[in-house]
C-alpha cells in the first residue's frame, strides 16, 4: 500500500461484504467439503489488502484500530468461516513482526512480508490457557530447545511462520518461526466436525531449535494473560459474521434485534465485561443457526445447504478463543449452569 494515500475503512469493509456476498459464499460449501482452503481465496484477501488489517501503514498496513477491524472480520466470517478463519490466524504473526525495532531480524525478515501478504503466518498458542503446560522452551546455546506439544495450528501448508508461545519455569517465550517441518518439528492433522478445511494441526517440536533472533519477547504469564484478554473481541467478531448471515438466510425475526444488541455490548465492553459480552454472543450465534435448521426442514442437514454448514461453524466457535470465563457464561446462558 501506498503510504501517503493510506487506505479507507470504509472502502475495505464495502470491499470484504461486497466478496463475502458474490464470491465467498457461493465457494463456501465446496471448501466445506474441500479438505484445504483453494489458494485463490487466500490469494483474493491478499489482492484486497485484508492482509494489512493489523498493521501501521509504515509497514506497508492498514493502521486501522480495533473497530475497524472488527466490521471486516465479521462481514468475511459471514462469506466463509473457513477462509476468514484462516486469514484472521494471520493477524498475530504480523502484529508481533511490525512491533520489533527497525533493523532487528525479525522485523527486517517478515514485518513488511506478512503486512502485505507476501508471506503469511499463523500461530500456536492456544494451549497456553490449559491448566497443564504442554510446550516448553530451554535455553540451548544462543537459543532455544523446544519441546512437546501445540495442540492446534490452523492453516498448515498455506503459511510461512506461526507465533508460538512455549512455557520455560516461570514465563512465556514468544517466537516467529519458519512453518516448515524438520525431523525435530511434525505436524499431524486433526480432523474437525467443521471448519475442517482449515487445515488445523498438532504441531510436535522434539528438541527443534530457535534461535534468539526469533524470539518476539519473554514475558511473565499474568502480564501476558492482561493483554490476552483485551483481545478477546476480536473472536467473537467471527460469531457475529456466521450468524448474520444465518438470520439473512432465515429472514426477518426477533433475533435480528438481539444480534444487533450483542454486538454493540461486545463493541463497547470493557476488558472485565468482555467475558459475558463473548458469551452472550455465542448465545444468539446459536440460536440464530438453529433457527435456520428448524426453518429449512429436512434439506437442512444435507451437505449441499449453507443451514448445516453454519450451525456447525457456530459450534466451533463455542470454543475457539475460549476461556474459562467465557466458558462458564455459556454454560450459565444455555442453562447448564447456576446463574
Amino acid at each position: 500500500m501506498d503510504p501517503e494515500a493510506p487506505p479507507d475503512a470504509n472502502a475495505l469493509l464495502h470491499t470484504a461484504r461486497q466478496l463475502a456476498d458474490d464470491v465467498l459464499l457461493g465457494r463456501s460449501l465446496d471448501v466445506d467439503a474441500a479438505g484445504t482452503v483453494p489458494e485463490d481465496n487466500l490469494d483474493l484477501l491478499r489482492d484486497a489488502g485484508f492482509y494489512g488489517l493489523w498493521t501501521p501503514r509504515e509497514v506497508g498496513g492498514c493502521g486501522f484500530d480495533e473497530l475497524e477491524r472488527l466490521a471486516i472480520l465479521e462481514a468475511l466470517a459471514g462469506g466463509c468461516l473457513t477462509t476468514a478463519f484462516v486469514w484472521a490466524q494471520h493477524g498475530g504473526g504480523s502484529a508481533a513482526a511490525a512491533r520489533m525495532s527497525a533493523g532487528s531480524p525479525l522485523h527486517d525478515h517478515w514485518a513488511r512480508a506478512l503486512a502485505t501478504g507476501k508471506s503469511r503466518s499463523g500461530v500456536a498458542f492456544a494451549h497456553v490457557l490449559r491448566p497443564e503446560p504442554c510446550l516448553f522452551a530451554e535455553r540451548s546455546g544462543d537459543g532455544w530447545s523446544l519441546r512437546g506439544v501445540a495442540p492446534f495450528v490452523t492453516g498448515w501448508g498455506h503459511i510461512d511462520a506461526v507465533l508460538t508461545a512455549a512455557h520455560t519455569a516461570d514465563r512465556l517465550v514468544w517466537m516467529l518461526i519458519p512453518a516448515t517441518e524438520a525431523p525435530t518439528l511434525q505436524s499431524r492433522r486433526l480432523s474437525l466436525a467443521a471448519v475442517d478445511s482449515s487445515v488445523t494441526v498438532e504441531l510436535h517440536c522434539d528438541g527443534h531449535i530457535v534461535g534468539d533472533d526469533s524470539v518476539v519477547e519473554v514475558i511473565g504469564y499474568d502480564e501476558w494473560l492482561a493483554g490476552y484478554r483485551l483481545g478477546l473481541r476480536t473472536n467473537g467478531a467471527l460469531m457475529l459474521g456466521v450468524a448474520s448471515r444465518a438470520l439473512a438466510l432465515l429472514g426477518p425475526s426477533p433475533l435480528d434485534a438481539e444480534l444487533d444488541t450483542a454486538r454493540r455490548a461486545l463493541h463497547a465492553a470493557e476488558v472485565d465485561d468482555m467475558p459475558e459480552r463473548r458469551a452472550q454472543v455465542g448465545y444468539v450465534g446459536i440460536r440464530a443457526t438453529s433457527a435456520l435448521v428448524s426453518s429449512v426442514g429436512g434439506r437442512a442437514i444435507t451437505l449441499g445447504h449453507h443451514a448445516q454448514r453454519l450451525a456447525r461453524e457456530a459450534l466451533f466457535l463455542l470454543v475457539q478463543g475460549q476461556t474459562a470465563e467465557i466458558r462458564a457464561g455459556h454454560l450459565r446462558r444455555l442453562g447448564a449452569a447456576d446463574g
